[in-house]
């Protein structure tokens, strides 16, 4: 097999969601996103020393998967360019950038670690494929439902990772920033844990601020889709089966055929 085609089936599965063997490479890379994301919530708590290790071990061989990862869909790309500075490629170089101690602060690697989460952009619509959502309202509240998560996960992260070293008592474990960012993103504000250094309060300022930035854009979606859905009517097409038409439509929109009219519809009903 040529190296053209090899490269060729190689950017073909890493994108594939249909068959079987894209299928496959995508479970196995986002299984390795949530254990990583795991294995980082696991050691925010007072866990046995043999037992981190043993995940320390761990994540640095999901390390490695990434960096092959990487380093395959850069093989593969034509435009090496265009793919170092497109948004998921920026995403996984950030994954990944933890393998360069030497060159950055340790305190910013812990930091960028929880970015990794982002990654799961990449596989939305494949989680969308698995969860077998096919109507428009369905995506775009999974969408919202991925946004809340990514936004609370890794800003709990951030938080946790800057007020653990100053405000250990409020802030012992993941658990407790992703409290306080729950509280904070609700508006409910108990004020029983709060930030108390600069770079916590600026994380908090950050995350209301990208929360009112981009839910409220992807509600706006919801609710035109909601009110353009107000305005279809069940007419199910006798040639394909089609049945989200438009309350006026006398044709199926995808063959064509003629829908029966609403008075025909209720008497075979």
């Amino acid at each position: 097999m040529s190296p053209s085609l090899i490269k060729k089936n190689l950017a073909f599965y890493l994108e594939d969601i249909e068959t079987p063997i894209g299928k496959a490479i995508n479970f196995i890379l986002l299984f390795l996103i949530l254990l990583s994301s795991a294995i980082f919530v696991t050691e925010t708590y007072s866990i046995p020393e043999p037992i981190i290790i043993k995940l320390e071990l761990i994540d640095n061989a999901i390390l490695v998967g990434f960096v092959v990862e990487y380093l395959v869909r850069l093989w593969c790309a034509e435009q090496k360019i265009k793919f170092v500075f497109s948004f998921f490629s920026i995403i996984d170089f950030m994954a990944i950038l933890p393998i360069f101690p030497g060159i950055l602060d340790i305190r910013f690697l812990r930091l960028v670690r929880w970015f990794r989460i982002l990654r799961l952009i990449r596989f939305l619509k494949f989680k969308i494929y698995i969860f077998q959502i096919s109507t428009e309202d369905g995506v775009i509240i999974a969408r919202i439902i991925f946004t809340l998560f990514t936004i609370i996960f890794i800003f709990s992260g951030l938080i946790y990772q800057v007020e653990h070293r100053v405000n250990p008592e409020l802030f012992k474990t993941f658990l407790d920033a992703v409290y306080f960012s729950v509280v904070t993103m609700t508006t409910v504000g108990f004020g029983d844990v709060i930030p108390i250094s600069e770079s916590g309060r600026l994380l908090t300022v950050l995350m209301i601020l990208t929360g009112i930035t981009l839910i409220p854009s992807q509600l706006r979606d919801l609710i035109k889709q909601l009110l353009k859905t107000a305005n279809k009517t069940e007419q199910v097409c006798s040639s394909c089966g089609f049945c989200y038409h438009d309350i006026d439509a006398k044709f199926c929109k995808i063959c064509g055929t003629k829908l029966p009219s609403a008075s025909a519809q209720n008497q075979t009903k």
